[in-house]
């Protein structure tokens, strides 16, 4: 089933580089209590996902935190030193996004938002989403209809409903 407005976010872990190698993450522990958005998108270093979604939270991460926003997350379905490097390559890590890595797809899975686009080499990826949650409550939700497109979930949009 489909994460939707209202639902708490699933519990889980999601993976992050650490300085002595991966470390699992408590997405329950980054939920709780906070306000945080959540952007999920097919792949790191994939097309769309560099040229377009990353770059509008980058460009609106300051705008996020004067909002209250106590933390913005990218989550994809890759390793942990894959997201680290994109990170650094896009400039996220430079305006302080986290980027985590749902290796296995379980987070993303746990919350409906998996596909597959075997012609493109996409098995078991995220949809491209952005949400934004309190205490873990989901309160916006944006999901595109398809994994190509990056309008409704990029940081413009997101930030015009908070």
């Amino acid at each position: 089933m489909t994460i939707s407005v209202g639902d708490t976010l699933p519990s889980g872990t999601a993976l992050i580089l650490g300085d002595e190698g991966p470390e699992a993450v408590d997405m329950d522990a980054k939920f709780k209590g906070r306000k945080v958005v959540l952007f999920g998108l097919p792949g790191a270093y994939t097309g769309v996902c560099s040229t377009s979604h990353v770059p509008s939270f980058v460009r609106t991460k300051g705008q996020f935190d004067s909002k209250g926003v106590d933390e913005v997350i990218c989550i994809s379905v890759n390793d942990p030193f894959v997201m680290a490097a994109w990170s650094k390559d896009t400039e996220a890590a430079g305006v302080g996004i986290t980027m985590l890595g749902d290796a296995d797809g379980t987070f993303i899975k746990a919350m409906g938002m998996d596909f597959s686009a075997p012609p493109a080499g996409l098995i078991n990826r995220s949809k491209r989403f952005a949400l934004y949650a309190e205490d873990g409550v989901v309160k916006v939700l944006h999901v595109e209809a398809s994994p190509g497109e990056c309008s409704i979930s990029g940081g413009e949009a997101l930030l015009a409903e908070i």
